[in-house]
């Protein structure tokens, strides 16, 4: 049973990474060409020699570029979806576990409901969480001397929203024992509480230089945001009718 649960589960993720990838593509495109465009730009200005040659660093023709970029953007594209795909394909497969170790115990009896749940619950934790303290940068923000301190502390932010998700169903399900009421407010103190000390207490970092233009970099967040969006929300929905069968616990 718990072996179907799971290759539905990569099945359903495979599909909402491609839905992502679609919607990545659409929306996330147009504003990483304009970063790649600033970044040559800039490169160009501060290296007159440079300036002088063909511009092919990132391989925009679809033939590979020269040798400091082997991937074209063509390949880049295609890698987009690739990757999206492999990563819901993981990320179905832990759903359906975590679906199945929740099942009955936290959470809607609905089969579907709780489906859908889980995957608001999973975004709010791995997504929405981080992106709050450390949102997405276009490939022309950011020091390469700094992505280690950044990747530990994205992480550091990914562990806090997950903590803080599992505190506020904690504290509801303990609320739900006395009054009613506080069955609400007490699972989103306990969300936000740990939420804000970690707003307040982990390291900025603020990289984006000045001048980059403003709204090619609230662009490209909000595509990277809607990516995410689309892809949790393809999981629950789908996710949802694949159990819907099921009776409920």
């Amino acid at each position: 049973m718990i072996v179907r649960l799971i290759a539905r589960g990569m099945i359903v993720g495979l599909l909402a990474g491609l839905l992502a990838a679609v919607f990545a593509y659409t929306a996330g495109e147009p504003p990483i060409d304009r970063a790649i465009a600033l970044e040559e730009a800039a490169s160009a200005a501060s290296s007159p020699h440079e300036a002088a040659e063909p511009a092919h660093s990132h391989g925009e023709d679809g033939e590979g570029g020269e040798e400091g970029a082997p991937v074209s953007r063509n390949g880049q594209r295609f890698g987009l979806f690739l990757a999206l795909g492999l990563y819901g394909v993981a990320v179905g497969g832990l759903f359906a576990l975590t679906y199945s170790a929740v099942r009955g115990r936290v959470g809607p009896r609905s089969e579907p409901v709780l489906a859908v749940t889980l995957a608001a619950a999973a975004f709010v934790a791995v997504v929405l969480v981080p992106f709050m303290k450390y949102p997405a940068n276009p490939p022309a923000v950011g020091d390469p001397a700094t992505i280690n301190q950044r990747t530990v502390l994205y992480l550091t932010a990914v562990t806090i929203g997950i903590l803080a998700v599992a505190a506020g169903v904690a504290a509801h399900r303990l609320a739900s024992r006395g009054e009613p009421w506080l069955r609400w407010p007490a699972g989103g103190v306990a969300l936000l509480v740990p939420v804000a000390a970690a707003w307040i207490f982990l390291p900025g970092i603020g990289e984006v230089p000045a001048g980059f233009p403003a709204d090619l970099l609230w662009e490209f967040r909000v595509a990277s945001l809607g990516t995410q969006a689309v892809f949790w929300l393809g999981v629950g929905a789908l996710f949802a009718f694949a159990v819907r069968g099921r009776r409920p616990v």
